[in-house]
């Protein structure tokens, strides 16, 4: 059924209404209530509804909207589940335990931080996705810190921060590729340009890592725990340098350009034969982790904490919650509310400064509200495109910032896709780990740096460079 004539945006304090109770909601349900945000998401979503359905749209324009928007992260569902299998064979088949164990050894306590960081950047530019390097090396180095005493907030934010970098600028990635192509801009002067932002964000967060590290109060008591973990690791699991070919076999996959959810079945599949075969596991049980996860009852807390993870199962929290939060976000854009909020504050930007502020501020928003990162770079991409062309600013300006205030901000609200998922994979709130996620901090602060003193902004050849157009509305953004 063809939808019926566009509705107007609707009048900003309209707009306002379902957002403003999606922020009271959220916060009285998680930090009063003490709930998970599904049921504040949800409500939200009902009462988005009731004000689109006063403004004129029909139940079947909602519901449309909804399930157009429900279907974008289907692939990241899907990789998600493959991933909680991943997890639950590779912690059954001593690959992250191998991981672990070689990891306590080599990396020492002053330098964890910055070296894990380091690490998640390196497998998540092979890798091109976030999810995939925090859902392999991260869970390894969460591993690590809890056996060498660092806090799993900081351990969590190094993870995201070099996790998010490599998203960020890989080629491989689905990020950069949608930032580059709703912007109409080569891929790699995309990146180029991005790097101006990027390289001074990622920059200061690693020098931030090593000065933490340095201030740690490292525990006398540290060596003592760390040959305790070890020797509990060898007592449950066969740990060998062999095994470490699994998670070298996958990355090499993922670097000569394997889509990744192949790559992530060919190491599940290969974590499961390490289950049976090295770890000595019947087939069933190998077979039941992958839905299940591993399950240890050692009685120490620390080493059931480790090793009790993973499964299809324990994904389907943040599955609920990507889906009811996608409707809400679906919603949003069908009754045009999003676009309302965005055309009054274009009304009173004038520089070159404030648009691009206005450009990161709509993205963090987006991912905010809208609660998909996919949908914080498209959202302004195609909203203020226009407006770069009429200052005369070359739009791998705003592809860059799409990224800079989109990709890399999705993980630090709980109830985001990326968010949820870093929850799921890494066991530490997004909300506990977000204050050290310094990298997803300090990029869109730089490009709103950049923007007002004029750093770094690619003009068009005949543009004059001065802030004198006056920024017009944002149009009508077609439904994605």
């Amino acid at each position: 059924m063809e939808d019926i004539e566009p509705r107007k945006v609707p009048p900003v304090w309209v707009g306002l209404i379902p957002i403003a109770f999606m922020i009271v909601s959220l916060f009285v349900g998680i930090f009063v209530l003490e709930l998970d945000p599904h049921i504040p998401l949800l409500a939200s979503a009902i009462v988005a509804t009731i004000v689109g359905l006063c403004l004129g749209h029909s139940w079947k324009e909602i519901e449309k909207g909804m399930l157009k928007t429900i279907t974008l992260p289907l692939q990241a569902i899907l990789i998600l589940m493959i991933i909680g299998a991943l997890i639950g064979s590779w912690t059954a088949g001593g690959i992250v335990p191998t991981m672990i164990y070689y990891g306590l050894e080599v990396l020492s306590p002053t330098y964890f931080l910055v070296a894990a960081c380091a690490i998640c950047m390196l497998v998540s530019v092979a890798s091109g996705n976030a999810w995939t390097s925090a859902g392999t090396i991260g869970i390894a180095i969460m591993g690590m810190a809890e056996g060498l005493g660092i806090p799993i907030a900081l351990a969590a934010g190094a993870v995201v921060s070099g996790c998010y970098f490599g998203d960020k600028v890989s080629p491989l990635s689905e990020m950069t590729n949608l930032a580059a192509g709703v912007t109409g801009i080569d891929l790699f002067e995309h990146i180029k340009h991005l790097m101006f932002t990027t390289v001074p964000a990622i920059t200061i967060a690693l020098i931030l890592y090593t000065i933490i590290g340095f201030t740690l109060d490292h525990a006398s008591d540290n060596a003592e725990q760390v040959m305790i973990l070890q020797g509990q690791l060898r007592e449950l699991f066969v740990i060998s340098p062999w095994i470490l070919l699994v998670p070298l076999t996958v990355i090499v996959m993922l670097v000569f350009k394997m889509p990744a959810i192949p790559g992530l079945v060919i190491g599940t599949v290969l974590g499961t034969i390490c289950t049976a075969v090295v770890q000595g596991a019947s087939l069933k049980e190998a077979l039941n982790t992958l839905y299940y996860g591993h399950t240890a009852e050692t009685g120490i807390e620390m080493i059931d904490s480790l090793l009790n993870n993973g499964g299809i199962e324990s994904m389907f929290w943040t599955i609920a919650l990507i889906m009811i939060a996608m409707a809400y976000g679906g919603i949003l854009e069908t009754t045009r509310i999003l676009e309302s909020i965005v055309n009054a504050i274009l009304k009173r930007v004038r520089s070159t400064g404030s648009l691009i502020a206005t450009t990161v501020g709509t993205s963090v928003t987006t991912n905010f509200l809208a609660c998909d990162a996919y949908l914080a770079i498209i959202f302004p991409a195609r909203m203020y495109a226009s407006e770069y062309k009429k200052r005369g600013l070359q739009l791998k300006n705003l592809s860059r910032t799409v990224e800079d205030g989109g990709s890399v901000t999705s993980p630090l609200f709980p109830w985001n896709t990326c968010g949820a998922f870093m929850f799921a994979t890494l066991g530490v709130h997004a909300f506990t780990y977000a204050p050290f996620a310094f990298f997803s901090i300090l990029s869109p602060i730089i490009a709103i740096i950049y923007g007002f003193l004029g750093i770094k902004i690619a003009y068009e050849p005949k543009a004059n460079p001065a802030d004198s157009a006056t920024i017009t509305p944002a149009v009508q953004v077609e439904s994605t």
